[in-house]
């Protein structure tokens, strides 16, 4: 069984391989014609997908000769699922998401890598916790989302510091922030470019200090959002998938540049009417250090070795059996 699991692996990779090599001889080229495609976002329209929003709404897919729906994401709304089933082309989702997958007999093959640090952190009071080393967080109270990636994170970072679920007291976090705003725990999950810009607004009105807590600066790079397709799609449309990059990551750099704020702005606000400018104006901000914090590094670049350890944490959480070869499906497409 092993050995025909190798084999089968092999197989896939060198199917992939070849279909790169075709792929790369086809990118000067390929038609214009207008075709429709489906992408389905992991989440919500809101920061987190403004390079998306901002490629459809300034017509760099119609300049590559797509019609694309973009549609918004959710708990309902699976990504990886509808690329299996053949209702999308490409989608979003995060590597535990496509790691699993491929752990289960996906096909599926990573186009780019949106973030380059995960924007998952925890925000906390330093007046009741202080945070020097991992060590730190033993006997106090975390906010954890039980199932989320967050728990993955918490967990790996729990066991780099020698401590397990015992040594501290886990909450289970729901949509309500009501328990970190009672005091009732002071260690909460959230999205620095998204959740985390109101709840600092909300601390700082209430004059209380806050903090951030970065997995990736204790040395835990687990990778998010990042665009896919199906294998038989990469095979078989090397073109329709290049334009389609080229259309989604200049839309993003185009996104992110300073001279294009306020045309991101307004478009940002006709998702989120509730929210003041000015957070928006900070989370469009702290989106672009999330998508692009190395101005030497392209906006989609993939971080390979943050997959690998992806793959290595999973693993050693029992999340799945084995290695899936995740190096065989990063398959890099960037503008040219």
């Amino acid at each position: 069984m092993k050995n025909t699991t190798m084999q089968i692996r092999s197989y896939r990779k060198k199917r992939i391989f070849m279909a790169a090599l075709v792929f790369l001889m086809l990118w000067p080229g390929g038609s214009q014609a207008s075709e429709r495609v489906r992408y389905r976002l992991k989440w919500i329209f809101n920061a987190s997908v403004l390079g998306d929003l901002y490629a459809d709404a300034h017509g760099y897919f119609t300049r590559q000769g797509l019609e694309v729906d973009v549609k918004a994401g959710g708990p309902e709304r699976d990504a990886i699922m509808e690329l299996e089933l053949g209702r999308t082309e490409f989608g979003v989702a995060s590597a535990d998401q496509v790691i699993r997958a491929l752990s289960k007999g996906a096909r599926l093959v990573v186009l780019a890598q949106l973030f380059q640090v995960n924007p998952l952190q925890w925000i906390y009071r330093p007046d009741r916790i202080r945070i020097r080393t991992l060590k730190d967080l033993k006997g106090h109270r975390l906010g954890v989302t039980f199932g989320g990636n967050d728990e993955t994170i918490l967990r790996t970072l729990l066991a780099k510091a020698g401590l397990s679920g015992a040594d501290v007291d886990l909450f289970s976090v729901r949509n309500d922030f009501s328990p970190f705003f009672k005091k009732q725990v002071h260690f909460w999950p959230v999205y620095r470019n998204t959740q985390a810009v109101f709840l600092e607004a909300k601390l700082e009105d209430a004059g209380e200090p806050k903090a951030f807590f970065d997995p990736a600066a204790y040395g835990v790079k687990f990778v998010a959002n990042s665009v896919i397709t199906s294998e038989k799609i990469f095979e078989k449309h090397p073109g329709r998938v290049r334009r389609f990059m080229k259309g989604l990551l200049e839309g993003w750099q185009a996104a992110l540049d300073e001279k294009n704020a306020a045309s991101a702005l307004e478009l940002l606000q006709r998702h989120e009417k509730g929210t003041p400018p000015v957070l928006l104006k900070k989370q469009i901000h702290l989106t672009g250090r999330l998508v692009n914090p190395d101005p030497r590094i392209p906006i989609g670049a993939i971080d390979t070795a943050a997959w690998r350890q992806t793959e290595a944490i999973m693993i050693r959480q029992g999340q799945i059996d084995a290695p899936v070869g995740i190096e065989n499906v990063l398959m890099q497409v960037l503008p040219r």
